[in-house]
């Protein structure tokens, strides 16, 4: 689904529905006070966020799991398995999974290390500890309480920020920002902060800063060209920009809501007209898992990695929430 646009300004819609946001923030907020959190064995790292729809946090996971590999751990990777149809708990295999089976991001982390998806969390994490990890990396589950966490990382996109900063559905946060702020070890902010995030944000809580940037290899293939792009993610429009700013000529463009399908008839339509307009097509590696084989190598993939501002200071909070002894 696409996000409401008064989601990001506001307006009327926002304030009719202001009294169910209360009730839903009263649920979530209950539900967070009578969980009891359970200890699984191994330290917790979640990377979080508190709007619906996307920040950032898997490119977030994928960075910080590759940093714990350097440092010398065998993290493992935890999902929900957004839209999958397998319960799991299952470690994921890319030659046999499909998005259909375990969810797109899945597949993504685990080019990286094991990655499990499991409904039930709680199983998933012990079950990745009983496979050999000693760590976890949560990919969401902020607003999840059932796990003993070690640390959490509030991920938020610098240009969309918090939006109306109103609760669902009057707003796109989960829960009160000061609800989860007050639950993390640090906020990790990517791209500029045109949305004033920090602003928000408790004056104590470290803020870590940090950019997505295109795979060299991408870019230099990309400049100059002719793209047809598409894209199902959060916030499709970073992608188009992502591709200006390479130095593409985007003549073409789809946007599509956060983790749609895309049919075969739609594939074809689209790689056409790109043959047509005499343009490279397009899209991201969330999209383009969620391909079918046949589509995927007429299709570029946009790889991207993140770009800490201050990499030393990432990989010291690491290793003081790993070496923690006491979960929160």
């Amino acid at each position: 689904m696409k996000a409401p646009r008064f989601w990001d300004k506001g307006g009327l819609f926002g304030h009719l529905l202001a009294p169910v946001s209360m009730i839903w923030a009263a649920g979530a907020r209950r539900q967070r006070l009578s969980s009891r959190p359970v200890s699984v064995g191994a330290p917790v790292i979640c990377v979080g966020n508190v709007v619906a729809g996307g920040a950032g946090k898997t490119p977030v996971a994928i960075d910080i799991t590759r940093r714990l590999i350097n440092l010398g751990h065998r993290p493992a990777l935890l999902s929900r398995g957004y839209r999958g149809r397998i319960e799991g708990p299952v470690r994921v295999d890319r030659d046999v999974h499909i998005a259909a089976d375990v969810g797109d991001e899945p597949l993504l982390l685990a080019e990286v290390a094991d990655a499990w998806v499991s409904r039930d969390r709680v199983a998933g994490a012990k079950a990745t500890v009983a496979a050999g990890a000693d760590v976890i990396v949560m990919d969401d589950g902020l607003q999840h309480h059932r796990i003993a966490k070690t640390g959490s990382l509030l991920v938020i996109d610098g240009g969309q920020g918090f939006g109306n900063g109103r609760i669902i559905p009057a707003g796109p946060l989960r829960e009160p920002v000061s609800d989860a702020a007050a639950r993390v070890d640090a906020a990790v902010i990517i791209g500029d902060d045109g949305a004033h995030a920090r602003a928000h944000l408790p004056p104590d809580l470290p803020v870590l800063r940090a950019s997505v940037v295109a795979n060299p290899d991408v870019a230099q293939d990309l400049k100059g060209r002719k793209v047809f792009a598409f894209a199902g993610i959060g916030r499709p429009e970073k992608v188009r920009r992502t591709l200006t700013d390479l130095g593409s000529d985007v003549v073409g463009w789809r946007a599509f809501g956060d983790h749609q399908t895309l049919y075969r008839g739609e594939l074809e339509d689209m790689l056409e007209e790109a043959e047509r307009l005499g343009a490279v097509p397009v899209t991201t590696a969330k999209d383009h898992v969620r391909l079918p084989t046949v589509f995927r190598p007429l299709v570029r993939r946009l790889d991207v990695a993140l770009v800490w501002q201050a990499p030393d200071a990432v990989d010291a909070l690491i290793t003081r929430l790993v070496s923690r002894q006491t979960n929160r």
